[in-house]
């Protein structure tokens, strides 16, 4: 009886702390998940700051005295940790939003106006607040929206204009984080076309450390809005208080970590302001991108698995549901095929036991013939020499071969050399006055134009009404932004600096027209690598390339990487014939995420071309595993000689355990320590074997020896990988 009583006094002082009965003018505003706490309140003049960002507390009437045990002093700079920072006023230090207003004048200050917290299903809570300028009829909205399990967070703001006339919005971040504690280690993923998504650690220093891009299109390709934040020591895999996040943006992106005079870290993140001051009309509201983050007290692997489980159950296109096996043809031809060419590949597709083929780039043009990368871009018509009987002749052969048919498309871009190009000049992005720069022989077309927009859908659109049995489309994306101008903004009296942002809104436009009229046929992201990975993209899109590099060892870093942030079932990981490895080699690492082939079947060895079918039938069997399983990391290639990685079933019945050999160093292996297992039941007992063996090989491990988790997972299994065996697959059953 008594707890009963201390539970409904708890509640009856958590909704007086919240709606401001308690503290007076105080109003302190706790945004949870299952472990973890973001706490704002507001001071004496009514400003909203962030108090407590940390592990959730038993009692919620304990956060209100949270903000009593700093003492930071307050200097010239501002003070550090308000919600969202406006500039011009108060604060000197690097603002989350600054606005011309509409008579001239750059300051704003917000004050607290009310909020609102609502379950918009079971677990799930969106928390807004409404922020005002008390001068200017600018009103700012703090959107939080927590998925209480998973500990993830997608934070956005959305600023309306409600003066008489126009308001030019210069910076317009999506979030502004502030973090108390000592010491902070920031690990962002840098590259460049062939080399991307590689991870670089460091101790953030007093300043401002900002990751951004300004490429226009495919930001990914030389950095990412992606990035893992470690409390007090480097990141580690299970243990640590860490936070792993990323901008949702298609586009240009700024994320700024500031360690300030007290030691402690602002964190401001959004569409990059650089170029895109947006003019606001009257009336109109701006949505910014969203920043979304998981916290976990448990290390990078825990985080990784709340926002793989995250972006499966709530973000991903067809995240719970199933993806298509594939062979590409283009390392097999490149632009050099005809109809008899591709029947035969169909047949090997069929032969090696995958479930489509996927015709790459070539396959278009005729007054300008797509025979190689200058040419053709724009005009979207079978190329007549090559297909005389067009798309819907290739669908069907396919379809009698006994696999699906899917196609490239590059839908954006332009070749100069094109009809396209010579109809429509002013529906591409390019000064008119200055020479033109090109990217891979290409130029960008202007998505702000909603004749573009058309254009683009019509494209998807027409392929898909003309061939409703049509599987797959790959959307590459090669080129960056040159010469960023556009003649539909300058003819419409818009100003230029919004380009880079109206193009990506352009982009999200077309997709949500795609998916409104055909809402589950599978789509990948290409942007001549991994150019393109974003949780606001993969609303639209089941799947992402990587990158172009496939060498297998490569590969092994690069999907290690990748997989902090997204899951397998959304990472496209080919077999092709970069590589020194021997097929099997090749096959077991691509078979740790959505395995498909790019290569000459036909020429394959006998023994070689056995192996990829039995490999096949066995990634069949455990696909769903990978796809929907839980993803532990159990050795890292950045620390070890090998990489290993494990799947394991909800059930915790089945696990698919990948180990490979990546060092090529005399006399290093793996058979010296077992690699310790990692989510089994540790009372369950389980057999262990070895799977994906080469013609004419015979497994080194006992596969009738039995093994409790426990045991599994402290003292751990050794897959006796080495320089004869680079490359083992373990299949773990529990025993019944």
């Amino acid at each position: 009886m008594k707890s009963g009583i201390h539970i409904k006094l708890n509640i009856f002082i958590f909704l007086l702390l919240v709606f401001g009965k308690i503290s007076g003018q105080t109003i302190t505003i706790p945004i949870e998940t299952k472990d973890n706490a973001l706490v704002l309140q507001t001071d004496k003049e009514n400003r909203l700051w962030i108090v407590y960002f940390g592990n959730k507390l038993v009692n919620a009437s304990d956060y209100l005295g949270t903000s009593q045990q700093y003492h930071f002093p307050e200097g010239n700079s501002g003070i550090y940790n308000n919600a969202y920072t406006p500039a011009g006023t108060w604060n000197l230090s690097e603002p989350a939003l600054q606005v011309t207003h509409a008579d001239g004048n750059p300051s704003t200050e917000l004050k607290y106006m009310s909020f609102q917290k609502k379950n918009e299903a079971e677990n799930i809570t969106i928390t807004i607040i409404k922020l005002v300028d008390p001068v200017y009829k600018l009103n700012v909205d703090l959107y939080y929206k927590t998925w209480n399990n998973e500990n993830v967070i997608e934070q956005w703001t959305e600023i309306t204009n409600n003066e008489k006339s126009d308001v030019v919005l210069n910076k317009y971040a999506s979030a502004n984080l502030f973090f108390s504690n000592k010491n902070f280690y920031l690990t962002s993923f840098q590259g460049e076309y062939l080399k991307e998504m590689q991870p670089s650690e460091e101790k953030l220093g007093q300043g401002i450390k900002s990751n951004e891009s300004k490429l226009g299109t495919r930001a990914m390709l030389l950095g990412t809005p992606n990035f893992i934040l470690s409390f007090d020591g480097p990141a580690k895999e299970n243990t640590g208080h860490v936070i792993l996040g990323q901008l949702a943006w298609s586009g240009n992106y700024k994320l700024d970590f500031e360690i300030t005079s007290n030691k402690t870290l602002r964190f401001i993140a959004g569409i990059n302001p650089y170029e895109s001051a947006y003019t606001l009309s009257a009336g109109r509201t701006f949505k910014t991108p969203s920043l979304i983050y998981t916290v976990s007290n448990n290390g990078t692997g825990q985080a990784s698995r709340q926002l793989q489980s995250w972006a499966r159950k709530y973000r991903v296109l067809n995240g719970e549901g199933e993806r298509l096996t594939l062979l590409n043809n283009w390392e097999a031809t490149y632009f050099d095929f005809d109809e008899p060419k591709l029947s035969a590949l169909f047949k090997n597709a069929k032969s090696l036991g995958v479930d489509m083929f996927l015709l790459d780039d070539g396959w278009f043009g005729n007054k300008y013939p797509r025979n190689n990368d200058d040419a053709g871009l724009g005009d979207w018509q079978e190329n007549v020499k090559k297909l005389p009987h067009g798309i819907g002749y290739l669908v069907k052969e396919a379809k009698t071969a006994g696999v699906k048919f899917g196609i490239w498309i590059e839908p954006e871009m332009v070749n100069p050399k094109s009809e396209l190009y010579e109809k429509h000049l002013d529906w591409v992005i390019r000064q008119p006055e200055r020479p033109e720069k090109y990217y891979r022989n290409q130029l960008v077309l202007d998505l702000s134009n909603p004749e573009v927009q058309d254009f683009v859908f019509g494209i998807v659109d027409d392929l898909f009404t003309k061939n409703p049995e049509l599987a797959f489309i790959k959307w590459d994306c090669n080129a960056v932004i040159y010469n960023a101008y556009s003649e539909y903004l300058n003819k419409n009296k818009i100003p230029q600096t919004h380009l880079y942002v109206d193009y990506v809104k352009g982009l999200y436009s077309v997709l949500q027209r795609i998916r409104a009229k055909y809402p589950t046929v599978s789509m990948m992201l290409c942007s001549g690598g991994g150019g393109r990975a974003d949780y606001e993209l993969l609303k639209y899109f089941t799947e992402f390339w990587p990158s172009d590099d496939t060498e297998p060892i490569e590969r092994i870093f690069l999907q290690w990487n990748y997989s902090y942030f997204f899951p397998s079932i959304t990472t496209d990981c080919h077999v092709t014939d970069w590589g020194k490895q021997p097929v099997k080699f090749r096959v077991d690492v691509a078979s740790m995420g959505k395995l498909g082939f790019d290569i000459v079947a036909n020429k394959l060895s006998k023994d070689d071309l056995n192996f990829c079918q039995d490999a096949i039938k066995n990634y069949d069997s455990f696909k769903d595993i990978v796809w929907h399983g839980t993803q532990y990391r159990l050795a890292s290639p950045y620390e070890n000689p090998v990489a290993s990685i494990a799947y394991v079933a909800e059930d915790k019945s089945k696990a698919i355990m990948f180990t490979y050999l990546h060092s090529t160093r005399f006399m290093e292996n793996a058979t010296e320590r077992p690699i310790q297992l990692n989510g089994l039941d540790a009372a369950k007992k389980y057999k262990i074997k070895e799977i994906n063996l080469y013609p004419g090989t015979v497994s080194s491990i006992n596969s009738n020896q039995v093994y409790s988790g426990d045991f599994l997972m402290k003292v751990g299994i050794n897959p006796d990988v080495n320089g004869k065996r680079t490359s083992v697959v373990l299949e773990i059953n529990e025993l019944k």
